[in-house]
């Protein structure tokens, strides 16, 4: 077969089917971090002595601890064999056809030199913040609590600082595998979908599974080994030391990390793959009038890289940083009710959140492990629901965790002073864990095509564009009232039942409120890994349908993509839904801790905030403003890059008129330097004003408060910041997910071949609706709620600026 450039030399057209499909690469050679390749460099013998030797330190500081530490040790490192052996079973799989190779390559290496470039700028963003916290650090004045023990400033400091490097490093490190392995994932997936819908549904399952262990475990262990590594330094618990309740105030910083990483990599990502998106679906399926991943469009590769850098990196750092918040949220609020009520031993109560999310390991492992595979193939398989397999796998997981979570506070939370107070707490699991599956049953029902609300909105773009808009949106506002009220119903009966457990304060007051809350936050992410790995699917199998229809697969190779891909915008829906309701829950702690926080600096109580105070009031007009204002620059910098993605794929068109006859090839690459550069550039404002916005409030009131005579006038208007932008920003993020989510389902039911069909006059407004929504389901939803719970950490560590 003559190569293109010939076919194009001599005249000669023949069908794309004939034609051998090649793409540019997008860097000369592979790239792999300094990181591996050192390791790689390394004499296998001298790396096994040398993780051993490691594994024993680790395991040997363990001991010095707790045992309970020691088992979090061994659970971590079982699930981290077990994603082993996932990896390696996914990529003994084919990769298919050498076109299908070349397409994944060109996506690699454009996921693998994005990362690389936004990770880099992070990086340096990530060492002047910590220049910032050392500062402010030195020149605060200590707690009680730390001059009784001790632990002078420059400690503190370097201590926190420590944390926040360590937390932004393995969040960054998430990211990476989640990009990692849906690079090598998603060709795999595409090569099974010739052979059967079930293989190719394992096979992004478990390509899932694999980042979500990783993830969850690295958050677990990385917190146990700082907790650990504290605990013997500072010889906790000795005379004249600190006290093992107050200990869980130092991995503050460790979540301030996760979250600030998290934040500017949903942010850079997000605008990386929307503008892409947008830019390929404007002028191609609109304008151009050719399929979504046609090879003919400049921009597709571009759209299949941010899948990768978008969905998957963004997101393993998101959950990383939800899972991290969480656990030292309940560790700090476990901590002050066991020194409240003087619980002898109050390491149950610290440790509790790490044996939860240990069993989580293990229960995700077993419902990720029950979806196997069958002997049917081809069109057979794929009646099947997708969906249907993956909620079995779910509930086996849920039913799990109901089963683990029970034992777990059986264990950990079992004290004399209550001997019933372990199963009052194990009831306020159930609450979390059943708030989990009804957040993911509600959006499910919003966003999935099998429902009503999607159907009507489909129904929409029969009569055009505009009732398209209108009942997007429309959809968007409803769905977030069922949400709300499951939210209230669920911190009411936590905190109700935490309240009459039994445990009591010096003063003969009921005292366990505020940690029942928090133990329901752990129940709702007791299946994290699992929901994680759902959502890790959603990407992967939209690139094995970009890579099968870019490919020219048969059409019975494209139905099954497609059903997986329509699955996985659902899945990526309900994980989002998912991770908003537990930011609702983790950033009410850490509000908590932040006034716990600012009673001890300060010396005075803490424990209202009134916002008849003008100042105040202000305070929470700034929090809710802050998420309309973030919200608008995420939005309008997905359409000011789109923009200069949708002049370059004309431009490309019109100067190369024989792209849409497969005479020329479109220049890939030249759309990849466009969204990667502009999504960098644009990444930096938003995040920039999520960071410096409650820093530069707090001090201008403290200023203030200075001057008429309110001494904790700065930490009051702060926390109203937090409180109406956690209110508004919950709002915005549901609004945005589901309508986002309902939008592009509604597209995809009219290609099923409803209303008309792909090319269809309905299927132009779908198209349209997707378009708008795709910034607000990839780019401000989900940075959203990370950036609630990135504020409820950095007033947590920047509470010294605020008094």
């Amino acid at each position: 077969m003559m190569p293109m450039d010939d076919d194009m030399e001599s005249g000669a057209l023949r069908s794309y089917q004939d034609k051998p499909r090649t793409f540019p690469s997008m860097r000369n050679k592979p790239y792999t971090p300094r990181i591996i390749r050192l390791l790689m460099g390394i004499n296998v013998r001298v790396l096994l002595v040398l993780l051993l030797l490691a594994f024993g330190g680790v395991f040997y500081i363990g001991a010095k601890t707790s045992p309970v530490i020691v088992f979090v040790f061994s659970v971590c490192i079982i699930s981290f064999l077990l994603s082993t052996y996932l990896t390696k079973w996914v990529l003994s799989k084919d990769e298919g056809p050498p076109e299908m190779v070349q397409i994944s390559d060109a996506i690699r290496d454009g996921a693998e030199g994005f990362f690389r470039t936004q990770y880099g700028t992070i990086s340096k963003m990530a060492l002047l913040l910590a220049l910032v916290i050392l500062s402010i650090y030195l020149f605060r004045t200590p707690t009680p609590q730390q001059e009784s023990s001790g632990l002078g400033r420059s400690t503190s400091a370097f201590i926190t600082v420590a944390a926040f490097l360590l937390g932004a490093l393995c969040s960054g490190i998430a990211g990476y595998i989640g990009m990692w392995v849906s690079v090598r994932a998603n060709v795999r997936v595409a090569s099974a979908a010739r052979r059967s819908a079930r293989e190719a549904l394992q096979i992004a399952v478990r390509a899932g599974g694999f980042s979500a262990l990783v993830v969850v475990g690295m958050a677990v262990i990385g917190i146990a080994i700082l907790y650990a590594v504290f605990y013997v330094w500072l010889g906790v618990d000795s005379p004249g030391s600190m006290k093992v309740t107050e200990l869980p105030l130092l991995l503050v910083g460790y979540g301030f990390g996760a979250s600030f990483v998290a934040l500017f990599a949903q942010l850079g990502g997000g605008i990386y793959t929307k503008a892409a998106d947008v830019g390929a679906d404007l002028v191609g399926k609109v304008e151009q009038g050719i399929p979504e991943d046609d090879p003919r469009n400049p921009a597709v590769i571009a759209d299949l890289v941010g899948d990768n850098v978008g969905d998957c990196a963004a997101r393993g750092a998101d959950l990383f940083e939800s899972i991290a918040a969480e656990i030292i949220s309940a560790m700090i609020l476990g901590g002050t009710m066991a020194q409240r009520c003087k619980i002898e031993d109050p390491s149950g109560f610290i440790l509790f959140p790490l044996v939860v999310h240990s069993f989580d390991l293990v229960v995700s492992s077993v419902g990720m492990l029950s979806i196997r595979g069958t002997r049917e193939s081809g069109l057979k398989a794929s009646i099947e629901d997708p969906m249907a397999i993956l909620q079995k796998g779910y509930s086996v997981s849920i039913v799990l965790a109901v089963i683990a979570f029970a034992a777990s506070t059986r264990w950990m939370l079992y004290t004399e002073q209550a001997p019933s107070a372990w199963l009052n707490f194990a009831l306020c699991g159930l609450v979390g864990i059943m708030t989990a599956y009804v957040f993911v049953w509600i959006t499910k029902y919003y966003t999935d095509y099998k429902h009503e609300p999607v159907r009507t909105l489909a129904l929409s773009s029969s009569t055009g564009h505009g009732t398209n808009i209108i009942a997007g949106v429309s959809l968007g506002l409803e769905s977030t009232g069922l949400p709300v009220l499951v939210i209230s119903v669920s911190i009411i009966s936590a905190f109700w039942l935490g309240r009459t457990s039994g445990l009591l304060d010096e003063t003969g007051n009921p005292t366990g409120g505020l940690f029942g809350t928090a133990v329901a936050t752990m129940g709702m992410l007791s299946s994290a890994a699992y929901i994680l790995t759902m959502d890790m699917f959603g990407p992967i199998a939209d690139n094995a349908g970009g890579i099968v229809e870019m490919s020219q697969q048969p059409e019975s190779v494209r139905e099954i993509t497609d059903v997986l891909d329509a699955v996985g915008n659902t899945t990526k829906a309900t994980t989002k839904g998912f991770a908003i309701g537990s930011a609702a829950l983790a950033s009410f702690l850490l509000f908590s801790a932040y006034m716990d926080e600012v009673s001890s600096f300060s010396h005075e109580p803490f424990k209202e905030v009134d916002i008849a105070i003008p100042e105040v009031f202000v305070g929470g007009l700034l929090g809710s403003m802050l998420i309309f204002v973030f919200s608008a620059w995420a939005c309008s910098a997905v359409g000011r890059t789109a923009q200069e993605v949708v002049t370059e794929v004309r431009r490309q068109f019109i100067e190369r008129p024989g792209i849409m006859d497969y005479k020329e090839k479109p220049d890939y690459g030249r759309c990849v330097a466009i969204v990667a550069s502009a999504s960098l550039r644009e990444m930096i404002k938003p995040g920039a004003l999520a960071i410096v916005s409650p820093i530069a409030i707090g001090f201008v009131f403290r200023i203030l408060g200075h001057y008429t005579g309110q001494p904790l006038l700065g930490a009051k208007v702060v926390a109203a910041l937090l409180m109406f932008a956690t209110v508004s920003g919950i709002l915005m993020a549901l609004f945005l997910n589901t309508a986002g989510g309902a939008w592009d389902n509604a597209k995809k039911y009219i290609e099923t071949g409803a209303l008309g069909g792909k090319g269809s006059d309905s299927h132009k407004a779908a198209v349209t609706g997707d378009t708008v929504g795709d910034p607000f389901k990839d780019t401000a939803g989900p940075s959203l709620h990370v950036l609630i719970k990135m504020l409820a950490t950095i007033t947590l560590v920047m509470a010294p600026v605020f008094l």
